[in-house]
């Protein structure tokens, strides 16, 4: 397993390939479908974002609300697909990695090769396990989301695996014994 600290910088996404595993340390930004749909919306207005996007890791999950005691409640990851319309305007808006589960449609692939980027895959069924990775967690922006909200989370050792690289190789195109 790769430990690697976030922000993503270029030398970290070149040495990392398709299906490497993977700890992430620092800051991930949460965000959902409709999240996405009010970047998207304020990038094609040139307006101001409520959060930086250059360089930042984005991961797919709504939180559940905190126990007490706990800084996020469970987060895991969201279908992945479900942010494909919106994906490609916010890679080249500067995101570099992104989290989630599931394919990505070609124009996503595609994108994640043309602007040096990563998909890394969490695991679905098992948010419980992924919240106790979190330390630290914060409302930025859109509360009127609620789980759906964009949220500034702290990692320590959090587990992923690189679904797609900077290259596009693309682990849901493997096939047989490889994996």
């Amino acid at each position: 397993m790769k430990r690697i600290f976030l922000p993503l910088t270029k030398d970290v996404i070149k040495k990392l390939r398709v299906g490497d595993e993977v700890e992430l340390w620092g800051t991930l930004y949460t965000a959902r479908d409709r999240a996405h749909q009010r970047l998207f919306e304020a990038i094609k207005r040139k307006g101001k974002l409520p959060i930086p996007l250059r360089d930042q890791t984005i991961y797919y999950t709504g939180p559940t609300p905190a126990p007490p005691g706990r800084v996020i409640g469970s987060c895991g990851p969201t279908t992945s697909s479900r942010m494909d319309p919106f994906t490609p305007a916010l890679l080249k808006y500067g995101v570099k990695g992104m989290i989630g589960k599931g394919a990505r449609s070609p124009e996503v692939a595609e994108a994640i090769k043309k602007y040096g980027c990563l998909y890394f895959l969490a695991v679905g069924g098992a948010a419980a396990l992924l919240a106790q990775k979190v330390y630290k967690a914060k409302l930025c922006a859109y509360k009127d989301l609620g789980p759906g909200a964009i949220y500034r989370i702290q990692v320590r050792g959090f587990p992923v695996i690189v679904a797609i690289d900077h290259r596009g190789n693309n682990i849901f195109e493997r096939r047989g014994s490889e994996w």
